[in-house]
């Protein structure tokens, strides 16, 4: 899954910007100034980065100056709040690939991403990810699961919720982090809705439900190394 990380001192921006990424498939990370995101980007697996220019501490010109410095060639969105030329020609001539001015619509902003990635992630992995556990395979760009050979048919929703879990194998997922991230930040729903499209889930995958494990007292945890039904 596409990694994108978000760098910005104002939590509810990170929020804005995280909810509206997620919703569009993407995985996001955070980071609150500079510093934290030149940690994060040195631990390798970010696609892309969106970096907002006016920040305390270290500001989005200097983190990106040190990125290039660094050979980190994660491409970069910077944010900006002035609108002026001097910054947009600035961060382009720095390495930026694009920018985005504040006040910004989410929406423009994921059709930059969308952009700037298509541009420069490789060719098979910004089409989607495949993953074959046994004979359960899964695959993202062509939105398809197939059950030893056979396509199986799949809600938009309970293939999101398998595509999460398999994402984050043998992790032990809680109910409230399932709910987050297939449903959204903004989704106010209860623990029964993961559990039944769990039970949903689970009798589509057939010889393969067993792979979805309950872990009692958390959730749930998709282990491929487990035992079929």
């Amino acid at each position: 899954m596409v990694k994108i990380l978000i760098v910005d001192d104002e939590p509810r921006i990170r929020e804005l910007i995280r909810q509206h990424l997620e919703h569009a498939g993407y995985e996001c990370e955070e980071a609150g100034d500079g510093s934290a995101a030149l940690v994060a980007l040195g631990k390798g697996g970010i696609d892309l980065a969106i970096l907002d220019i006016m920040m305390p501490f270290v500001d989005g010109m200097s983190t990106l100056r040190e990125m290039r410095a660094r050979k980190i060639e994660v491409p970069v969105i910077m944010l900006t709040a002035r609108g002026e030329e001097y910054d947009r020609v600035a961060g382009l001539e720095g390495g930026a690939d694009d920018y985005v001015v504040k006040p910004f619509s989410p929406r423009e902003l994921v059709a930059r991403v969308k952009a700037v990635l298509a541009r420069t992630l490789p060719k098979e992995k910004n089409e989607g990810e495949s993953f074959v556990f046994g004979g359960l395979a899964i695959d993202t760009a062509s939105h398809t699961v197939k059950i030893d050979g056979e396509l199986v048919d799949l809600t938009p929703k309970e293939f999101d919720l398998l595509v999460f879990l398999a994402t984050n194998k043998g992790i032990a997922l809680t109910r409230e982090k399932i709910l987050q991230k297939v449903w959204n930040y903004d989704y106010i729903g209860e623990d029964r809705t993961v559990d039944t499209h769990i039970k949903m889930l689970r009798s589509h995958l057939g010889p393969y439900r067993g792979y979805i494990e309950t872990v009692w007292g958390i959730g749930y945890k998709f282990d491929p190394e487990g035992r079929k039904a």
